[in-house]
């Protein structure tokens, strides 16, 4: 298939429309806004990746395990160190994404550079064509209205070639005269901006093709440079992944030596207080004074009755006094 290019399909059947050259630049000016809609996009994203590496730093440095011990302890600070090595990757990637961003912009500018002096010959060239065309199109009615005059002034001559009054005659043969000199020198300045007119076409019809040639391939290294950034953006953003899942395995592979049984027996190795649990407490009864051996709680029985023998006999000595018994029934050591 045969490749398209500008110059072959921006044409239009009046001289002066610029409806092509129009249609051409309008299209520069998409691909500059895309440049920049694209530059743009990587910025804001570089600034979000940086966010993120700041954001990820200040996590790796709070406490997370500070009192674990072990082979544990060492996986979370492992964890930590790598989280760090994370963010500063991202900080990285950040750095990575605001140089292509750059390297963006210098193209833009540089394209936008070269098209704004060829924007600017152009400009002229159509101003000057358009001056010409104007010339030429004024220098064409006058050239016709003279041909008319001297139309009219050789019938008017035919038709009085009997006359004969040669004083009239003379005066038509003047005029005819007149208007066939006036028709000449409209013709040759017709005639002569005609030419002029047509040097100033062939030099904006050579300044046009090259115009075309140079916005031909401004336009496909823009879309190559495009396409070669987004690329390289992505390819970016992947090695990232890649970056993060290898710092990432530095993490599995310490919490692979991570030992249950061995933290265990650490911590007992390092804290323990005692082989011996304690002793039960023992039932001790209020009424026997003697303990239970099981240390089983008290019954909830009463205490048993313990059946004693009858009151003994006092025994008197010589010295105690002897108390009488009081057998009246109203007696009372209480006197009202």
């Amino acid at each position: 298939m045969k490749d398209l290019h500008f110059k072959d399909f921006f044409w239009n059947s009046e001289l002066t429309s610029t409806a092509g050259y129009d249609a051409i630049i309008q299209y520069l000016n998409e691909g500059k806004r895309t440049c920049k809609e694209v530059e743009e996009f990587m910025k804001a994203r570089a600034s979000i990746e940086e966010k993120y590496a700041k954001d990820l730093l200040g996590l790796s440095k709070k406490v997370c395990g500070h009192n674990e011990m072990n082979t544990l302890k060492r996986s979370l600070d492992v964890f930590k160190l790598q989280t760090e090595h994370v963010s500063l990757s991202h900080l990285h990637l950040a750095q990575s994404m605001r140089e292509e961003a750059k390297k963006l912009e210098d193209f833009r500018e540089k394209q936008r550079e070269l098209r704004k002096k060829i924007e600017q010959q152009m400009d002229a060239l159509h101003k000057q064509r358009s001056t010409y065309f104007k010339k030429t199109m004024d220098t064409k009615k006058i050239y016709e209205q003279k041909c008319r005059d001297k139309e009219e002034a050789d019938q008017n001559v035919n038709r009085n070639t009997n006359t004969t009054n040669t004083k009239q005659i003379e005066k038509l043969y003047s005029k005819a005269q007149q208007a066939k000199q006036n028709a000449e020198e409209a013709d040759r300045l017709y005639h002569q901006n005609v030419t002029t007119l047509g040097k100033v076409r062939e030099e904006w019809l050579n300044e046009y093709i090259k115009a075309c040639e140079v916005f031909e391939k401004q336009s496909a290294e823009r879309v190559t440079f495009l396409r070669n950034t987004i690329w390289t953006h992505v390819n970016q953003l992947s090695q990232q992944c890649v970056s993060s899942d290898e710092l990432y395995e530095e993490v599995r592979k310490s919490l692979e030596q991570c030992d249950v049984q061995e933290d265990i027996e650490h911590f007992v190795n390092l804290r323990r207080t005692g082989e011996k649990p304690p002793a039960p407490v023992l039932y001790e009864n209020f009424y026997s004074g003697q303990k239970s051996p099981t240390g089983a709680p008290p019954s909830r029985l009463p205490p048993p009755i313990i059946r004693r023998g009858p009151v003994p006999e006092p025994t008197r000595q010589s010295c105690d006094t002897v108390y009488s018994t009081v057998k009246d029934a109203g007696y009372s050591v209480i006197q009202y």
